[in-house]
């Protein structure tokens, strides 16, 4: 007889990550991993010695549970300079265990059973599981194949008396997509008069190319009244393992993600907030940021700009894309398993990004890596 217990899973048709498979993979063949989403090189010195500073000072204990005010304090006024928005830091920002939490805790605070949420694919991997686990539908649209752009009157037509939600992110994980201000136009017609929620996830803000503006959901009153706007310290700061975020939104949505923040970490780590603000108050500290990935794009585009790969357009985050087309017939799995097992680079297959799988022939890197390490793995893709 058998040991187990009859369970019924949540998500019984979820598997391990893609990420978390590529990184082992890419452990086991000793290959340079250009797969997961993380910078290789060392964040400010100056951040991890506020970090320590404020450890040294006895803030070692629970935050509040929204966050230190400190910490909010310049979140909200980083909104009001960046996008007009005046958050509310007493009501309207809570300070999360990274973005991904924050996603979840949205989720959870406006999803029940039936609730149809439309998202956008390629979409990042953990949308799905996180409205399944609510009792959501998703309802999966197929970004227009040539730049990834919203094909809104889809959007249009997919609405229906069910729909809780629209999720969008910008600058898009896996595409590099950016929204522009008719799509906001667009947007706010939709919404405009429903009932519908929105949850933009902005993790990658600050990561916008070539004097493109990131428009964020903060800046429109039709699409701010009804949104939960989330970002990441992770991405900007290039510290995603100390696991920090936050979420903007009006005090009525705020209300019922802290009743579950509440009671899925509670608060999240003191100093790393302290020392965080303090770090925000130089605003070079953020501003410098698209010219120094840009650069870094520009530099692994040039590696391997004489290569058999098409490289797609790529206008935020720290991804690129590579149709490889030209190259193999094997679905991007097999390819990506080729490149990381045989030519030793890691990379990411597109196709767990879509809820059915594609058979678009495109994979994705990461380019937050050393200059040295991108020269590297340009050269071993370059041979192919």
């Amino acid at each position: 007889m058998s040991n187990q217990l009859n369970l019924i899973s949540k998500l019984s048709e979820i598997r391990t990550s893609i990420f978390a498979t590529m990184s082992k993979m890419a452990n086991d063949y000793g290959a340079i991993n250009l797969s997961q989403g993380f910078p290789d090189f060392d964040c400010s010195p100056e951040l991890v010695e506020l970090v320590n500073h404020f450890m040294k000072k006895g803030f070692n204990q629970y935050a509040p549970m929204p966050g230190t005010i400190e910490l909010r304090k310049e979140i909200s006024k980083k909104n009001l300079r960046d996008y007009g928005r005046l958050y509310d830091f007493e009501k309207e920002i809570t300070i999360t265990a990274g973005a991904t939490q924050a996603l979840y805790t949205a989720f959870s605070a406006i999803v029940n059973s039936d609730d149809e949420v439309i998202i956008f694919e390629p979409a990042y991997d953990s949308y799905i599981p996180a409205i399944i686990a609510n009792g959501g539908i998703p309802i999966a649209i197929k970004l227009n194949a040539n730049d990834f752009s919203i094909p809104w009157n889809e959007v249009e037509r997919s609405i229906t008396k069910k729909t809780k939600c629209i999720v969008i992110n910008s600058p898009n994980n896996p595409t590099g997509a950016i929204l522009n201000s008719e799509d906001i136009v667009q947007l706010e017609k939709i919404v405009k008069d429903t009932n519908i929620f929105l949850i933009s996830d902005e993790v990658y803000e600050h990561i916008v190319f070539d004097n493109h503006k990131h428009f964020s959901f903060a800046s429109s009153e039709e699409l701010s009244k009804r949104a939960f706007v989330i970002s990441s310290f992770g991405k900007t700061f290039h510290t995603t393992g100390w696991k920090i975020g936050y979420c903007c939104a009006p005090e009525y949505l705020m209300k019922e993600f802290r009743k579950l923040h509440q009671y899925i970490v509670f608060a999240v780590n003191t100093p790393i907030q302290l020392a965080v603000a303090e770090f925000l108050k130089d605003e070079e500290n953020i501003y410098s940021l698209p010219k120094f990935y840009q650069a870094k794009r520009d530099l692994f585009s040039s590696l391997i700009n004489n290569s058999r790969f098409i490289l797609r357009t790529c206008d935020g985050t720290y991804f690129q894309l590579l149709d490889y087309s030209n190259i193999s017939n094997k679905n991007d799995f097999e390819f990506s398993e080729y490149l990381t097992k045989e030519i030793g680079v890691a990379v990411i297959p597109l196709s767990p990004f879509y809820k059915n799988g594609s058979n678009n022939k495109i994979i994705r890197v990461c380019f937050a890596k050393k200059d040295e390490v991108l020269k590297i793995a340009a050269e071993k893709l370059v041979k192919i």
